[in-house]
């Protein structure tokens, strides 16, 4: 008898330490349910912070692409009433895809092979650049900084004399960039522009590109007459910080809409 009681004592106080070890292990998983709950709803609060914020930086973007595109027409308008009447007798055209106005016929540009200036172009930009800049300069009250820079870019054909290919290029690069040096060099030199000079200092720049950018015809070849031209590129501010704002949202996934 007495070995049933020690045996029965034995059970019971392994069934105690049962219930004991089980009434822990319950005290242990309710907090770390409550640890897991609480996790979740973190999680889910920032996702939903996330999915705000990403709505309110696709409104911002929006917002700037519609500034930006209703400042640049409204600078295109400027610059289409300004010269639509003269862009025909100076072989020139207005591109609204990128606020440039090229000047064509190399005949009456330069001479050949050369950086000095005919005296036909020389008549036309001193028509005008003072009006031109005079333009963009009067922008600056009603749209503060949105001029950031006017690029002169001298463009040719690939060709060089019967060269063609690398060394071409680089003959051109040099005839490029000394052509747009000429051109900035008499802007600055005309006194209707004097009293603007330093803004055209600031903004104006001289960029020789050689072939880089050749004009081509339907056919898809090159149009060496065409190619060889000068063009007036503006770049506005509200553009390159638009661009900033565009590649830092594709970097986080959420570029929807793009500029042209």
């Amino acid at each position: 008898m007495e070995g049933f009681s020690d045996t029965a004592q034995h059970d019971a106080a392994q069934q105690d330490t049962a219930q004991h070890d089980a009434a822990q292990q319950d005290n242990v998983w309710i907090p770390v349910c409550d640890m897991m709950a609480g996790l979740m709803m973190v999680f889910l609060f920032i996702a939903v912070l996330y999915a705000q914020n990403a709505d309110e930086r696709q409104r911002s973007g929006r917002a700037m692409l519609d500034a930006w595109q209703t400042s640049e027409r409204a600078l295109y308008l400027a610059l289409e009433q300004e010269f639509a009447a003269d862009l025909p007798r100076w072989n020139a055209e207005l591109d609204s895809q990128n606020l440039t106005i090229r000047f064509l016929a190399p005949e009456i540009l330069f001479e050949s092979g050369k950086a000095s200036l005919r005296p036909r172009f020389e008549a036309i930009l001193q028509d005008f650049l003072p009006r031109y800049i005079g333009l963009l300069a009067g922008f600056a009250p009603d749209m503060p900084a949105m001029i950031d820079e006017v690029r002169i870019e001298g463009h040719t054909s690939s060709r060089w004399g019967e060269m063609d290919g690398t060394p071409a290029f680089l003959h051109n690069m040099a005839l490029s960039q000394a052509r747009t040096r000429s051109v900035l060099a008499y802007g600055l030199a005309l006194p209707e522009l004097r009293a603007l000079r330093g803004w055209m200092m600031r903004h104006v720049s001289a960029n020789g590109l050689s072939s880089a950018r050749v004009l081509t015809r339907e056919s898809g070849r090159e149009d060496e007459r065409r190619s060889r031209r000068v063009e007036f590129r503006i770049r506005t501010r509200s553009k390159a910080t638009l661009a900033a704002l565009m590649q830092k949202m594709a970097r986080g996934g959420d570029a929807q809409f793009s500029a042209r």
